[in-house]
């Protein structure tokens, strides 16, 4: 048979989880709102800037090409 401490034993890490766990719970709507927003704002900001590239990249491309310069010609 096991001992019985084993099983209610925690890590410390678990433990650390469990206390900013709780911490959570001072916070107010607002706060936890702002968090979360923030959060997603991180996730969504690559994709933007992906989606900005692969815009971006091919349209100077193509304006080079229909407005190009002629730099060896004489003013």
């Amino acid at each position: 048979m096991g001992r019985k401490d084993a099983s209610t034993a925690r890590t410390p890490v678990d433990q650390y989880r469990k206390q900013i766990g709780k911490q959570d719970y001072k916070k107010t709507r607002p706060m936890l709102r702002a968090t979360r927003l923030k959060a997603e704002a991180k996730k969504t900001a690559l994709g933007v800037k992906v989606e900005f590239s692969l815009i971006a990249y091919p349209t100077f491309v193509y304006f080079l090409f229909l407005f190009p310069i002629d730099v060896l010609r004489e003013y």
